[in-house]
């Protein structure tokens, strides 16, 4: 199973970005738990201050908004 994490802050965009993560792992069958980290500590152990981000198994993949189809080859 996947770790996924989508590092947000506190605005309603990231919000719509996870959920838009969620949504792509869900109708691909991809076997995932998907987090939203908003801890700015957290945040920066992946060296990012571009947000949202996306982490799939403990490594950054993705800054900044993604599309849908981008999203699906990230996690794919």
């Amino acid at each position: 199973m996947k770790q996924i994490k989508v590092l947000v802050s506190g605005c309603q965009c990231s919000r719509k970005f996870y959920d838009l993560v969620v949504k792509v792992a869900k109708e691909n069958g991809i076997e995932a738990e998907v987090l939203m980290v908003d801890d700015i500590m957290e945040i920066m152990q992946y060296n990012t201050m571009t947000l949202p981000s996306l982490v799939v198994d403990e490594k950054l993949v993705a800054r900044g908004q993604q599309s849908e189809a981008a999203i699906k080859s990230l996690l794919i």
